[in-house]
C-alpha cells in the first residue's frame, strides 16, 4: 500500500466500536472533523435461499427477546425502502447464497422469481456464494445474463431477462486462463465523487460442498489473496472506499447469555473462518459483509495495522438486514473509519406489504401451487430428518432405500449398496391427509436436482467413504445415511476416522470384504467428492442415472396407493458403542 495512503488510514485509526447482537452500533468521536464529509449508507443482507414468500416456520427474536413473524420479499422489501428515507447516498449488497436450496415457489421456475423480487426491492451488488453454483456456472451466467434453461423455458413463461443487479465473483477463476469467471469487483458512483467499490467472493471451499460436474475447469481461489490484490486495483483507480462481499462467515460465542462481538480472541466474541480472513485483508479494505454461516453479528475485528474494521451477517432468509452508516471524506475520497456504525434489524411483518413484492407472488404462485400440489404417492407417518446432520435418520435411511431400489436392476446399474448425504435432505417428509405426499413436498426435500450415479467401489474404499465422515469440517462430523441390510458400529470413545469400527462393517449380515469390489449408488454430488467424501471419486465404472426426485416420484407411484402406504424406516443401522 503506498505511503500516502497508510498515512491517511492513520487518521481515521482511533475510536472504538461496541457492537451487540440485533441493536448493534458503532460509536464514533463527537468532535468535529477537520474536513468535509458526506453521509452513505450500506443496506445488507446474506443468504436469502430464495424466500420469496413469508412462510410461517420463519420467525426471528425481536428487540424484546419476543419470537415473532419475520421475513418474506414483501415486508423485506418495505423495511428496506423505509431505511432508505432521507439517505442522499444509499446502496444495498448482498453476501451470496440469494438462491439455491430455496422453498418450492422459487426452486420451481429455477429462482428466477427470487432474482426477480430481488430486483424490485432495490439490490444492487451481491457476491456469489456456494449455492449460486447447485446448477452450475453456465445456469448461473444465464440466470445473470438472461434467457431459457438448457431443458428450454416452461410452457406459458418468458425468456429470463437476467438480473438487474451486479453478481461478484471475485476469487472465481477459469483453471487455464487464470481470468474471473464473473466479474470480480463493482463501483458504486453517488456523484460529485463519492464512490464505493465493492469485491465480491465466495468461500474458497465451495468446491468441496456443490457439484463437482456444473464447476469443471473452475478453481476458487483464497479470499485474503484475492481481495488484497483487487483492493489495490481499486485503489489504483481512485476507489479508496472499499467493501468486500464474503461468502464465508463466523460464529457468535455465548457465554452466560451475553454477546461480546468485540472479544474475538477468548471465550467470547466471534469463531470460525471470518477471523482469519478479516485480520488479513489489506488495511485499505474498510468493512466486511459476510454471510454463509445463517448468523447475526456485528463487530470489530481488527486489521493488519491493528485498527477496528466492522464485520456484519444479517442471519438468513430475509429476516434481518444490516442498515450500516459512514461518513466519506470528500477530500481523501475514502470512508472515515471510526465513523463506521452499523444495526441488524429484524424483518418484521407489522408493516405494510410491498406492491410490487405482491405482485410478483401473485404471478407465481398459482403456477407453483397447481404443480406442487399434485399427489405423487402416500407415506403411513411423517418421515423427518435429525436434529443434526451428525447422526442417522428415518428420512435418510428411506431416500437411500427409494435409490437402491431404482438402480438394482442390473440394466439400470445393479446396485447392492445405496447411500444419502444429509446435508441433501433439506425438509421433513409430511403426511397429508390421508397420507398424500405432493410433488412439492417430495421436491422441498431434495431440491438440487442431482443425478444417480451407480459405481464400483472395493469394501476397503466403502470403509475409507465410512472414516471420511469424520475428517476435519468446520460443522463437525457428516454421518451418512445408508440403505437397508448395511450395517456397521461406531465406537463413540474413539477419535476421528477410528470411530468405525471396521470389522463391524456388514452387508446384509456378511462381513464387507476389503477387495471385493461392490456396486454402489449415490447421488451425483457425493459421486465427485462432495462434502470430503473423497473416497467416492476412486468409484469406477460408474453409470448415470435418473435424476433423484423423479427416483422419488417413480418410486412412489409405483409402491405406493391410498391402500399401500410408505411407513418410516427405522434408524438402526448403524450402532453407536
Amino acid at each position: 500500500m503506498p505511503e500516502k495512503r497508510s498515512q491517511r488510514r492513520g487518521r481515521y485509526a482511533a475510536g472504538l466500536v461496541a457492537a451487540a447482537l440485533l441493536t448493534a452500533t458503532a460509536a464514533c468521536s463527537t468532535e468535529e472533523p477537520d474536513f468535509d464529509t458526506v453521509d452513505v449508507q450500506l443496506l445488507a443482507f446474506n443468504d436469502f435461499h430464495g424466500r420469496v414468500g413469508a412462510d410461517e416456520s420463519m420467525t426471528m427474536a425481536d428487540s424484546d427477546g419476543d419470537e415473532v413473524p419475520a421475513g418474506g420479499a414483501e415486508y423485506l422489501a418495505t423495511h428496506l425502502a423505509q431505511a432508505r428515507e432521507g439517505q442522499d447516498n444509499t446502496v444495498t449488497a448482498a453476501a451470496g447464497d440469494l438462491v439455491g436450496a430455496s422453498p418450492f415457489l422459487s426452486a420451481a421456475f429455477n429462482d428466477e422469481p427470487s432474482l426477480k423480487a430481488l430486483d424490485e426491492l432495490g439490490l444492487d451488488v451481491s457476491s456469489v456464494g456456494n449455492h449460486e453454483f447447485d446448477g452450475g456456472v453456465d445456469e448461473l451466467k444465464r440466470l445473470i445474463d438472461g434467457g431459457c434453461p438448457e431443458e428450454g423455458c416452461a410452457e406459458g413463461q418468458e425468456e429470463w431477462a437476467g438480473t438487474g443487479f451486479e453478481y461478484l465473483g471475485a476469487n472465481v477463476v477459469d483453471e487455464e486462463t487464470g481470468d474471473p469467471v464473473l466479474d470480480p469487483t463493482w463501483v458504486k458512483d453517488f456523484g460529485d465523487g463519492v464512490k464505493v467499490g465493492f469485491i465480491g467472493m465466495t468461500l474458497e471451499g465451495t468446491d468441496k460442498i456443490v457439484s463437482q460436474e456444473g464447476i469443471r475447469g473452475v478453481e476458487f481461489k483464497e479470499e485474503v489473496e484475492t481481495a488484497n490484490k483487487y483492493a489495490e486495483e481499486l485503489s489504483g483507480q481512485g476507489v479508496d472506499a472499499i467493501t468486500v462481499l464474503l461468502h464465508e462467515g463466523g460464529f457468535p460465542v455465548e457465554e452466560e447469555g451475553d454477546y461480546d462481538c468485540d472479544s474475538v480472541a477468548g471465550s467470547t466474541g466471534v469463531s470460525g473462518p471470518v477471523i482469519d480472513i478479516a485480520e488479513n485483508l489489506d488495511p485499505a479494505i474498510d468493512l466486511m459483509i459476510t454471510g454463509h454461516t445463517h448468523q447475526n453479528y456485528v463487530c470489530n475485528i481488527p486489521d493488519p495495522d491493528g485498527n477496528d474494521r466492522l464485520v456484519t451477517s444479517a442471519e438468513s432468509y430475509g429476516r434481518v438486514f444490516t442498515d450500516i452508516q459512514a461518513e466519506y471524506d470528500t477530500e481523501a475520497g475514502d470512508f472515515v473509519r471510526t465513523s463506521v456504525e452499523g444495526s441488524n434489524l429484524v424483518v418484521t411483518r407489522d408493516v405494510e406489504a410491498d406492491a410490487a413484492q405482491s405482485d410478483i407472488l401473485a404471478q407465481y404462485e398459482p403456477q407453483a401451487d397447481e404443480i406442487g400440489s399434485e399427489v405423487i404417492g402416500h407415506i403411513s407417518e411423517d418421515i423427518t430428518r435429525g436434529e443434526t446432520r451428525a447422526e442417522e435418520f428415518p428420512l435418510g435411511n428411506f431416500l437411500a432405500d427409494v435409490q437402491l431400489d431404482r438402480t438394482s436392476g442390473e440394466d439400470v446399474g445393479g446396485a447392492e449398496i445405496a447411500v444419502m448425504n444429509p446435508g441433501g435432505v433439506r425438509d421433513d417428509l409430511l403426511a397429508g391427509d390421508d397420507g398424500e405426499v405432493t410433488y412439492e413436498a417430495a421436491f422441498s426435500v431434495q431440491p438440487f436436482g442431482n443425478y444417480l450415479v451407480t459405481m464400483d467401489l472395493t469394501g476397503a474404499q466403502i470403509k475409507d467413504v465410512l472414516r471420511d465422515q469424520w475428517v476435519e469440517r468446520e460443522d463437525g462430523p457428516l454421518i451418512l445415511q445408508w440403505s437397508e441390510g448395511f450395517t456397521y458400529t461406531v465406537d463413540d470413545s474413539a477419535e476421528g476416522a477410528d470411530k468405525l469400527k471396521a470389522d463391524t462393517v456388514e452387508l446384509d449380515g456378511e462381513p464387507i470384504e476389503d477387495d471385493r469390489s461392490y456396486r454402489v449408488t449415490t447421488n451425483s454430488f457425493l459421486a465427485d467428492g462432495g462434502d470430503d467424501f473423497a473416497a467416492f471419486a476412486d468409484g469406477t465404472e460408474r453409470l448415470v442415472g435418473e435424476v433423484d426426485i423423479d427416483a422419488v416420484l417413480n418410486w412412489f407411484a409405483e409402491n405406493t396407493d391410498a391402500g399401500d402406504k410408505a411407513d418410516a424406516p427405522a434408524a438402526d443401522r448403524i450402532t453407536v458403542e
